[in-house]
């Protein structure tokens, strides 16, 4: 049975970065307010000397501003722990079979193995695997079909060169109807989460040796 699977990962990404740009808001008002007070005490006439409420109120101010930056930066603290709380959630994935929305995979025993879903029915598919630095190393045609479909690349180049084992590559798929209309195609990755790390305040779970983020998983089963 497959169970869905969900993520706070992007949500804590846009809530921190909201935060930092209001922090760094409240800290450039704080320093233009303390300029603009300095450079008036500094220019105000000695004959009229500035009143005793009045200072205090623009110091009161002031203060006002650097509370709301202290208490932006406790939050920032607080999102940022609550990001990480995503690791000891997704812990349980460690050892189950998991589908996730992706189209790397790495190459082991000489295979690497890739899922796709194709959304109508189609007659002319191509695949094209690329290795890390983006150079097309494979392209070939594979049988059609309509949706769930893997395909399984023997490691070999178009040149028949045999890559090494431990590389990373992404597949891409195109494909078409009988009429030469386009059709739909997602790519999918499917295997065993061997990790859950934290990566830049996101969640990462290694599947198959690929990394991928908590909230691209579409599902989980218990391996056999």
């Amino acid at each position: 049975m497959t169970t869905p699977v969900t993520s706070t990962s992007a949500g804590n990404s846009s809530t921190a970065a909201a935060i930092n740009n209001s922090l760094a808001s409240l800290a450039s008002n704080s320093q233009t307010f303390l300029t603009l007070l300095t450079t008036q005490l500094k220019n105000k006439d000695p004959t009229n000397p500035l009143d005793t409420n009045q200072f205090t109120s623009k110091l009161t101010q002031m203060t006002g501003v650097e509370q709301q930056v202290l208490a932006n930066q406790l939050l920032q603290q607080l999102v940022s722990q609550s990001a990480g709380a995503g690791v000891p959630g997704a812990v349980g994935l460690i050892g189950k079979s998991v589908t996730a929305n992706g189209d790397k995979a790495i190459l082991q025993n000489s295979a690497a193995t890739w899922g796709f879903n194709l959304e109508g029915q189609a007659t002319d598919v191509t695949v094209q695997v690329s290795d890390s630095s983006g150079n097309l190393v494979y392209s070939g045609k594979v049988p059609g079909g309509t949706g769930a479909q893997t395909f399984t690349w023997n490691g070999k180049t178009l040149a028949g060169q045999q890559e090494a084992d431990g590389g990373a590559y992404t597949l891409s798929v195109s494909a078409a109807d009988s009429a030469g209309n386009a059709v739909t195609v997602s790519n999918q990755l499917t295997g065993t989460a061997t990790a859950i790390q934290q990566v830049a305040g996101q969640t990462m779970v290694t599947i198959g040796g690929v990394q991928v983020p908590l909230n691209s998983i579409t599902g989980v089963t218990n391996a056999s």
